[in-house]
């Protein structure tokens, strides 16, 4: 495991320690990268993995009493190293066990959906900019950080500034990652796994979890290795959060059969590949999920197809107002009044945004009771009817959403959730889109004209992809599409001024940010739908 923590700590916080790996027979080697715990170097995000990696696997394979044969394991930042030290091919490594990773780097890490990732890559930076404060002997700088660790976040949440990083860290990858806010900079393209592993193929554990903030980039990996490997690939996806890997995440709690078992599962990976133990690991379906609401794991023989479930939005106009007003229905069936044709309006202020609450991208993430959020006026609401048996479906969720603006840009934030009969909301999943608007109107918000007059008189249709889920909804229960402008402190503002959406340059800051409104149309000539996966057959 290579690492920039400290190799003291040895990824404890989600895997047991390396002397219980050592006790099943391995020399396990916990390895601090360049320029952090105490090896030499200047540390340099992501830069010098892959030969350093390479040169690692290569120096372990002859350790006295190796066998030649190197595995890889760790999450996170530690997953991204087995794929960088992966892109050299040492001859020595065997196999991988990556957990939690960034394949893409913008695209599974950075950014979703065009957005910053203000809240996880901001607290990210500052850990990493106190270590090499740690390193230096800078105690007051490091005693900043620390601090600051633990606060709100210091920065602008429009473009994401921080001063404080900007004072006490200038090196940090940080402000790099705002000043590329296109996925098509070589920055990107020069750094990510994605870039330097496309003829690797090795046997692969791969490892997430549902309310993990990188799960899109674990499954986007192993998805193309299972496509294209002559070698094994396993998938496991807990219920997980991050951190920790345990049977409570936010507000539930998933049963004793959620607790981790994957320093199990590891070692009989390892066993099979390395020592080439018989253990039936071979004849074992490669994709165990756990699902949420029975809170056990299933087998399945490949990742789930995508085929949809479609469930219709339909309102007439009041859904930011009143809970009964939006609804979900698998048939369109439109009012026959003039009522159907008025749009739901979500109006967004940048002053009181709509706070991030559970799911994968903030802290605490997980199933967060959501109902007193979903009762804010700018919140749009759309509930299913009771479902009148159990339903489990499992794979890829998208919402459709067909709408207009007055702004150059805006965002919007979808969240699925199961809502219990005493009216009890917990998110399942959701999914976060940057838009740039087709309104060719002037984005003056100081226009005294009715705001109907300038929002966009040409509808688009936006695609919000959704964090990946395996659920069982309960007989009784409702499902629930929630749709924002805003997830924050999760994701950086939208100023409403860029027409590129980005997060830096121009006037894209606090002080310029506008009311955004938006239309969200439901009816049958401009449709809106929610996309689920096809259902599974019964445990």
């Amino acid at each position: 495991m290579r690492q920039p923590y400290g190799r003291a700590i040895a990824s404890t916080v989600v895997y047991a320690h390396p002397i219980w790996y050592a006790a099943h027979g391995y020399i396990v080697v916990i390895q601090d990268v360049r320029g952090r715990g105490s090896s030499q170097g200047d540390f340099l995000l992501f830069a010098d993995e892959i030969a350093d990696g390479a040169d690692t696997v290569a120096w372990a394979a002859a350790l006295s009493g190796s066998n030649g044969n190197v595995g890889m394991y760790g999450f996170s930042y530690q997953g991204m190293t087995q794929l960088y030290a992966a892109a050299e091919r040492p001859t020595s490594l065997k196999t991988l066990c990556p957990a939690m990773i960034g394949y893409d780097l913008y695209t599974d890490w950075a950014y979703e959906g065009g957005a910053f990732c203000l809240q996880a890559s901001l607290g990210w930076a500052t850990q990493l900019a106190a270590e090499t404060a740690r390193r230096k002997g800078d105690r007051p700088t490091y005693e900043s950080l620390y601090s600051a660790a633990r606060t709100a976040p210091v920065c602008d949440p429009i473009s994401a500034r921080s001063d404080l990083l900007t004072k006490l860290a200038p090196d940090s990858f940080y402000h790099d990652w705002i000043a590329n806010p296109e996925a098509t900079a070589d920055y990107w393209q020069q750094l990510s796994p994605k870039t330097h592993v496309q003829d690797v193929d090795l046997p692969m554990l791969h490892i997430g979890g549902w309310y993990d903030t990188y799960m899109r980039g674990t499954l986007r990996f192993y998805k193309e290795m299972a496509a294209r490997s002559r070698h094994p690939q396993h998938l496991w996806v807990g219920p997980w959060a991050h951190i920790p890997w345990g049977r409570r995440v936010g507000h539930q709690d998933f049963g004793s059969e959620a607790n981790s078992p994957i320093d199990v599962v590891q070692i009989r990976w390892f066993d099979h590949v390395l020592k080439g133990k018989p253990n039936g690991l071979s004849d074992e379906m490669p994709v165990r999920l756990f699902e949420l609401g029975s809170n056990q794991w299933r087998s399945l023989s490949h990742w789930p197809a995508s085929a949809p479930v479609r469930y219709h939005l339909q309102s007439n106009g009041l859904a930011s107002i009143d809970q009964r007003a939006g609804r979900l229905s698998t048939s369109f069936s439109p009012e026959s009044n003039s009522l159907a044709a008025i749009p739901d309006v979500l109006v967004h202020d940048p002053w009181r945004p709509v706070p991030a609450l559970g799911g994968h991208c903030t802290v605490p993430s997980g199933m967060v009771e959501r109902s007193l959020l979903d009762c804010r006026a700018d919140v749009l609401t759309y509930t299913s009817d009771p479902l009148t048996e159990d339903w489990s479906f499992a794979g890829e969720l998208s919402v459709e959403i067909t709408c207009s603006a007055d702004a150059p840009s805006f965002d919007l934030c979808a969240i699925v959730s199961y809502m219990c009969p005493d009216g009890k909301t917990y998110p399942l999943t959701q999914g976060y889109r940057r838009v740039d608007s087709c309104s060719s109107s002037p984005p003056d918000s100081h226009d005294p004209a009715d705001v109907t007059s300038r929002l966009s008189p040409r509808p688009q249709t936006v695609q919000i992809n959704l964090q990946p889920i395996c659920a069982s909804i309960k007989k009784g229960q409702c499902l629930r599409l929630s749709l924002s402008a805003a997830c924050f402190p999760a994701y950086s503002l939208n100023s409403g001024t860029s027409q590129s959406g980005s997060v830096v340059g121009g006037g894209d800051r606090l002080l310029d940010a506008r009311i955004i409104t938006i239309q969200i149309h439901s009816n049958a000539n401009l449709p809106s739908r929610l996309n689920f996966p096809e259902p599974l057959s019964s445990l």
